[in-house]
């Protein structure tokens, strides 16, 4: 038996000690006479912690021979197997890698479930796995109200607060879609290194933030602390000295061992929290066994006595005991029952080594976008609901009108046409944001559907995923575009993978709107003027809109908001600032860049472009200020030319038709692109390629974008940016070389 499997000796190790009653004590002293715990369902916690175990096991044995691809295991954490047992499954659980004993232990609340062979299936990467269908080692299911995790650190804790939140806030607006039940909670489980992650501490703040200002969010946090993150040791004291003081938020510690200690302490968690609707720090001090996963040998890091201290306080040991002590089982009935669940689970994980794997890009990919969400039609508002809403305005909104009125208006229909769509975000109800663009939403609408958010980037997107968990469309506000990226893993990491993860059974639609981009006068640095929305192309799945006017602000965020509700998409709207105001093109007040509000009814359809001009000696590809400007120099160089030319407007720049781009090109042969953020890794840079690609090889096609450049502050603001004459210079020296 080798030093370095720690899989071998530990097991080896239970039966040994059960055989011979050399069993840990444990410093708690509870027991079944003085409990309110029945022998069946310590028995049935017990067989999930040892299915869990010897799944493992012989997940690391498979891997060794090539055929499990994923050994990040549960061992020493088979506790959690508890909370599978006191909380119902129809509270929605986001689980820590480490929830195996949960997931098998949950399981047995519904008929006709198959956790061992539905987890093999995931750890061998089948196609067939029932969650992720191959695409990932996943805790997973809809039926158990699990949604698949791939985080490993903490970011699955802020959408978990944005669900807590959204159960009694659906309630309360009585929206049709809701998924919870009125009186459930949330469990979110993680590990003690976890807690000094940025999003983590963002999650506990803004859970606390509600709580003390009579907001209700019924969350049970559960840290699993086994005392090592990876390699690095986590203090003794130190999860109970930051969290059993935290204001807002009750702190209780358990025995991870101890599967009595476990059951009283959930249960007075779940009473706490399922009555007072308040978030619950549970702290299950427990170990870790086997090291951080399959490839990694501990002895690099942690004394051989520290393993064997660890190992010793094995919790199947101590449940072991506690079974024994309290004459639920017998030594040899624990032990017949663990070599029984060696064979069962060797059998199944045996079989499922040859069901099938993806192979094809295209199967890989057919999860990326949600499919249809079954959702019925809603009706507009009537006439009569528009006119109460907006009131004075209802005359106005026939007169020509900036963008920002124009998408103010837009967000007040959607919010009269779908009751499940909510909008918060950082000064956004009753200040109506920076540019007043949700200007009379709080007082239209109410603090139950507008409202504001912390200063926390993570926790306004964290808080849009968890409340679509619940059947809102969130329309949360990032109040500028740099302050996105404090928290752009949440979109990339959270929100587009969840569908890829589940095939399409959990989605988190919504539309995010990121006031943005630069030329800005007045008011700038990069912090205000950020011209880069390379996240964005980079992301699968998302849609990207970036309005140039108005009217296409309105039609294409009332797109968005469908896209969210019937196909659970997440739609990123980038709205240009520097257009938000914006009344003249070409001369102070021509009033050639207000627009009037567009139909209620009308939309404007993913990847479908605007051109204006039908001239052949020069086409313009461009979108949000660059068609501005584009417009401002197609007159001068039409002027110049006496030629006439094309803009094309993209409008969506994650639809992108290019197929129907070269079509409206045509026989023209210059093309330029016009791109106002970086050069490198900007949309525009992509565009080049395709059409450079798929066009005619002759044509004479040029990106002018950004430079590779931060924004300053003052007169400098734009001189890094296309401008009017750059862009009639570059349309120029391509026609005349």
């Amino acid at each position: 038996m080798s030093i370095f499997n720690r899989a071998e000796v530990i097991d080896q190790n239970f039966t040994r000690w059960v055989v011979s009653g050399e069993l840990p004590q444990s410093k708690t002293t509870l027991s079944l006479s003085t409990s309110n715990v029945k022998k069946t369902d310590l028995v049935s916690i017990f067989e999930s912690q040892v299915l869990n175990r010897h799944m493992d096991i012989k997940a690391r044995l498979l891997k060794d021979e090539g055929k499990c691809f994923y050994t990040i295991g549960s061992s020493g954490h088979e506790g959690n197997a508890v909370f599978g047992h006191v909380f119902p499954f129809n509270d929605i659980a986001f689980l820590h890698y480490r929830s195996g004993p949960f997931f098998l232990e949950r399981s047995k609340q519904i008929s006709n479930s198959t956790p061992i062979y539905d987890m093999a299936l995931s750890f061998m990467a089948s196609s067939e796995d029932p969650i992720s269908g191959g695409r990932h080692k996943v805790i997973g299911s809809e039926v158990l109200n699990i949604p698949p995790q791939t985080s490993t650190i903490a970011s699955h804790l802020p959408k978990a607060v944005g669900t807590a939140f959204s159960i009694d806030r659906a309630k309360d607006l009585d929206i049709g879609e809701r998924k919870l039940n009125k009186d459930s909670i949330v469990l979110c489980s993680f590990g003690d290194a976890s807690v000094n992650h940025a999003t983590a501490l963002s999650a506990f703040n803004t859970a606390r933030w509600i709580s003390t200002q009579g907001g209700h969010v019924p969350i049970i946090f559960i840290c699993e602390d086994n005392g090592t993150g990876i390699s690095v040791p986590t203090d003794i004291k130190w999860i109970e000295q930051n969290f059993s003081n935290s204001y807002g938020m009750e702190y209780i510690q358990t025995d991870g061992l101890h599967i009595l200690d476990l059951i009283e302490k959930a249960r007075s968690a779940e009473k706490i929290c399922r009555l007072n609707r308040e978030p619950v720090f549970l702290h299950m001090r427990t170990v870790r066994l086997m090291g951080h996963a399959g490839s990694d040998v501990e002895v690099g890091y942690r004394t051989i006595q520290e393993i064997e201290e660890s190992e010793r306080n094995d919790p199947l040991v101590h449940s072991a005991r506690i079974l024994i002590e309290n004459n639920c089982l017998s030594k040899d009935d624990i032990i017949e029952y663990y070599e029984s669940v060696r064979r069962q689970v060797s059998h199944v994980f045996d079989t499922v080594v040859s069901k099938p794997k993806l192979q094809l890009a295209s199967e890989i990919m057919e999860t990326i976008i949600a499919s249809n969400l079954d959702r019925g039609e809603l009706k507009y508002p009537s006439v009569q609901k528009r006119k109460h809403v907006f009131g004075k305005e209802y005359e106005r909104m026939k007169k020509p009108q900036h963008m920002a009125k124009l998408i103010n208006y837009a967000l007040s229909d959607i919010l009269l046409r779908y009751s499940n769509t909510i909008v918060f975000g950082e000064d956004v109800a009753q200040k109506g944001g920076v540019y007043h663009v949700t200007a009379d939403l709080y007082t239209h609408f109410g603090g139950r559907r507008v409202f504001n958010s912390p200063l926390d980037e993570t926790s306004i997107i964290g808080f849009g995923i968890g409340l679509a968990h619940n059947g809102f469309i969130p329309i949360p506000e990032i109040q500028f575009l740099a302050y996105f990226h404090n928290a752009e893993d949440q979109l990339r990491g959270e929100a587009a993978t969840l569908p890829f993860f589940s095939e399409g059974r959990f989605t988190n639609p919504m539309v995010l709107r990121v006031p943005g981009l630069a030329y800005q006068k007045g008011f700038g640095g990069h912090f205000h003027n950020d011209n880069s929305l390379t996240i964005f192309r980079d992301i699968p799945g998302i849609i990207l809109a970036v309005p140039s006017n108005g009217a296409d602000a309105a039609r294409m965020l009332r797109t968005a908001v469908k896209e969210a509700y019937h196909n659970g998409r997440v739609v990123v709207f980038i709205e240009p600032i520097a257009l938000y105001m914006t009344k003249d093109l070409y001369h102070e007040k021509d009033g050639k860049w207000v627009f009037e509000y567009p139909d209620v009814e009308e939309e404007l359809p993913l990847g479908e472009f605007q051109t204006y001009g039908n001239g052949k000696s020069l086409t313009i590809i461009t979108y949000g200020n660059g068609l501005y400007l584009s417009l401002q120099a197609k007159k001068e160089i039409e002027k110049k030319l006496k030629k006439k030319i094309k803009v094309i407007d993209l409008r969506w720049l994650s639809s992108i038709n290019i197929e129907a781009i070269i079509r409206s090109i045509g026989n023209c042969n210059n093309v330029l692109i016009v791109d106002e953020c970086r050069r490198t890794g900007c949309h525009g840079e992509g565009i080049y390629y395709q059409l450079k690609s798929l066009s005619d090889k002759e044509k004479n096609i040029k990106l002018h974008a950004a430079e590779d450049s931060f924004i300053p502050l003052g007169v400098a603001a734009t001189a890094t940016l296309p401008s009017k004459e750059s862009i009639i210079k570059n349309a120029l020296d391509m026609i005349n070389e």
